[in-house]
């Protein structure tokens, strides 16, 4: 089905069907990618193909975008195939993937001890 996105939140986006219902793409169903932010793939007013996957019996709509598209494969499909074509990258490409990924976990993890120690008396003291 068609639609326009009539609102975005958090945890997903709100979508205006041709019937003038309303239904909601939860962030999961918005792209196969992690989606953080919506607003980084739609805006308010963009037209979208969604595909209706649940219709409640109050009235709750539940659609999906990622899985309007064209050749939409379950993620262990696109694992797969994924994998067939990382199998092609070359080991320094794979390398270097690995290790700017490794680096980016080590960040988060160390910015998430920072911050759980901060503020709680980390100097020595006991009471």
């Amino acid at each position: 089905m068609e639609g326009v996105i009539t609102g975005i939140t958090k945890f997903g986006a709100f979508v205006e069907l041709s019937g003038g219902s309303t239904g909601l793409v939860h962030i999961s169903e918005v792209d196969d990618d992690y989606v953080k932010d919506i607003n980084d793939f739609y805006k308010k007013s963009d037209k979208v193909s969604v595909k209706v996957l649940s219709v409640e019996n109050n009235g709750k709509i539940g659609l999906s975008i990622k899985q309007a598209k064209k050749g939409y494969m379950p993620s262990n499909k696109k694992a797969r195939k994924q994998d067939k074509s990382e199998n092609k990258a070359s080991f320094e490409d794979k390398m270097n993937r690995f290790l700017k990924e490794s680096d980016e976990r080590l960040l988060d993890l160390k910015r998430n001890t920072e911050s759980k120690r901060g503020g709680r008396g980390s100097c020595g003291e006991s009471f």
